[in-house]
């Protein structure tokens, strides 16, 4: 029970993001005693996914503005010593701010629907609500926690993918939702093939087309456990840190993941397909054949660029975009480069820009016809992955569960304890703590970056094709210099991430105003709001935003450890997400931090082969039931963990 918590631990780590959860994985595994806590009543903290029921009182504790009651002090100030002093931690969460949310589909007056922790009966009338101080996401309610944390679709209702391709894994049955509701049971990781897809395209007559599939709100939140909501939009690497550390660690069995299909340009007010792969390159109708023999040219250079430093030592100071320029590439091939493979800002260096193309070309193939994978349920599982493996090291989980302060010991200056607001005291020899649970004592000399995220969902794709299943990525290029580009990404009811008929569709760029300032212009660049008036056919061009939310989110990555004040050397900081694409920094922080805290042993190792398992006390493993005792119950056979290794080479159709 959480207020009869053990004493003693060797780390305890404060915050459920994905740095935390993998460095919680990688200390369990490598036998410390770990204690993994969270204030919120959900895994993930800013990484996490919300069906829209659990999004709406996320939201909703936002909305009232009520401060958090200041706990007496009086409870804990008798467990510090007279040689000690405490470091308090934040009460509240600010990491988000200027949340404004729209609701643009109709409220069907005649469905009569109790929405339970919806934020009013008639959502339209928040469109003009902006919040312009921080947020507070730290205390959720117990009626609330029933939402957010029951976003798991039951096996019976997930629609079962025939197209997906499975990396071989013995003795695995299930989906992911079914091992989430029986313990420590084994699952799939899964990529779908981008030729396939869940389901057939429907052939539509333009009288169907005229009468498009009328969404109503009330639809929305009758659905609302089909959907899965990240805060933060990401996307996978196939050859990524990420991907190679859950392969390597074995978190893989946890996750099923799908290929991203395409990716997209926008460019002269229009929404095109770019070519990726070298088939595709010479099948696509919007390049040229001489275009073609360019692009590929250029590509081929990119993949060895360090070979040939002739080729671009001299334009070291210059932009990517200039270099671009001197290749003989077209406008058309140069916008393709810049935006929709290497996928960077116009500013960046040369050799910016060539690394990034060079990781585009070398993730390609791995998985599908695109360098990247989303994984089914939204991004907030990855970081419950590595909850679950440190559990099953024996690490323990308290959600809810807040804490008042660190313990510094005066003399050495290092920290002892964290005290609960139970009044425990619990001791151990490493703290690590996300960003922003620390207070603002702490923090005064940081000035923070910030996202701009919008999270809309529509009725069709900003591209159709035959298939109503395509996951998409986009860059939309900046129209204004000094601004930022726009990423946009675009999911399909495949996901596991909305209602069947809607795309949920997230946009992310650095922030420079508010997250509707920065994202407007392009949402009515891609998007029309619904409307009930007659839809001419101008109209039916662009697919309808049916909802959509705007908030700022805070980018803590960037800190630096010593621009923290009076942090004990045992104290660690994880930041929150980044702007970024992939899960890069996450993943080298976790690593970074791990050496330095315990440098002779190895991050987050393969499992035990679990013929080698030794039980204390025999010579020999035990059979039948009391295999199901021991610390790796239910992991494949030493073949299916070999294969695991290398995914490549086991993909079957």
């Amino acid at each position: 029970m959480a207020d009869s918590l053990p004493t003693e631990f060797d780390v305890i780590i404060i915050g459920t993001g994905l740095p935390e959860s993998i460095l919680a994985a990688a200390c369990s595994r490598s036998g410390q005693r770990v204690l993994h806590l969270d204030s919120r009543s959900y895994y993930g903290g800013n990484w996490a996914s919300f069906n829209f029921s659990g999004l709406l009182s996320w939201l909703k504790e936002y909305q009232q503005k009520s401060d958090v009651a200041e706990e007496s002090t009086a409870s804990w100030q008798g467990l510090i010593h007279e040689t000690e002093e405490a470091i308090t931690l934040r009460k509240t969460d600010e990491t988000i701010q200027h949340t404004e949310v729209f609701c643009y589909a109709s409220q069907d007056m005649d469905d009569k629907i109790e929405e339970t922790d919806a934020l009013q009966k008639n959502p339209s009338s928040l469109t003009s609500s902006t919040l312009t101080k921080p947020l507070d996401s730290a205390c959720l309610s117990e009626e609330t926690h029933s939402y957010v944390t029951s976003y798991e679709m039951p096996a019976k209702d997930i629609p079962k993918n025939d197209g997906e391709i499975s990396l071989e894994v013995s003795g695995v049955e299930g989906t992911l939702a079914e091992e989430k509701y029986c313990g420590d049971e084994t699952c799939r990781l899964t990529v779908s093939d981008e030729d396939t897809v869940e389901n057939k395209p429907i052939e539509e007559d333009n009288n169907d087309q005229l009468k498009r599939n009328r969404i109503t709100y009330s639809q929305i939140v009758k659905e609302s456990r089909r959907f899965n909501i990240d805060l933060v939009s990401k996307l996978l690497y196939s050859q990524g840190l990420l991907i190679d550390l859950l392969i390597k660690s074995n978190v893989s069995r946890y996750a099923e993941f799908k290929n991203v299909t395409r990716i997209l340009a926008f460019r002269e007010g229009k929404v095109e397909q770019v070519p990726c792969s070298r088939a595709d390159v010479f099948n696509s109708k919007e390049l040229t054949m001489v275009e073609k023999r360019i692009l590929m040219k250029f590509l081929t250079f990119c993949l060895d660029y360090e070979q040939h430093p002739d080729q671009y030592q001299a334009f070291m100071q210059c932009s990517f975009s200039e270099y671009l320029k001197t290749k003989k590439l077209t406008p058309n091939l140069q916008h393709f480069v810049l935006h929709s493979i290497a996928m960077t800002e116009s500013s960046c260096t040369t050799i910016d820009g060539l690394k990034a193309t060079k990781n585009f070309l070398q993730c390609l193939g791995r998985f599908g016809n695109t360098p990247f994978l989303f994984p089914l349920y939204g991004q907030g599982e990855i970081p419950q992955c590595f909850c679950r493996m440190c559990a099953v090291f024996g690490g323990i989980y308290c959600l809810r569960h807040k804490v008042q302060c660190l313990v510094v010991d005066k003399e050495s200056g290092r920290c002892k304890a964290i005290i609960d607001h139970l009044g425990q005291r619990i001791n151990a020899k490493y703290f690590i703590v996300e960003d922003s649970y620390l207070s603002e004592k702490t923090c005064s000399n940081i000035q923070y970056k910030q996202i701009s995220r919008a999270v809309l969902i529509t009725d069709q794709s900003i591209l159709k094709t035959d298939s109503d299943q395509q996951i998409s990525i986009l860059i939309v290029p900046p129209a204004d210099s000094g601004t930022c580009a726009v990423r946009v990404t675009e999911l399909c009811s495949s996901t596991m991430t909305c209602m069947k008929d809607t795309y949920l569709v997230h946009l992310t760029c650095s922030s420079s105003k508010t997250a509707r300032e920065d994202l407007d212009s392009v949402v009515k660049k891609l998007f029309t709001p619904y409307t009930e008036a007659a839809i001419n056919e101008e109209e039916l061009t662009k697919p309808r935003l049916l909802w959509a939310l705007y908030f700022n989110m805070r980018d803590s990555s960037g800190v630096s450890r010593s621009s923290y004040n009076g942090l004990p050397p045992n104290v660690y900081v994880c930041s929150g997400p980044d702007c970024g694409l992939g899960n890069e920094h996450a993943v080298k922080q976790a690593e970074t931090l791990f050496r330095e805290i315990f440098p002779s042993e190895e991050f987050c190792p393969p499992p035990p082969n679990p013929e080698d398992i030794i039980f204390d006390g025999d010579d020999k493993q035990p059979e039948g039931s009391g295999t199901n005792n021991i610390i790796m119950a239910k992991l494949d056979s030493s073949e299916g963990s070999k294969n695991l290794e290398s995914p490549g080479k086991h993909l079957e159709n």
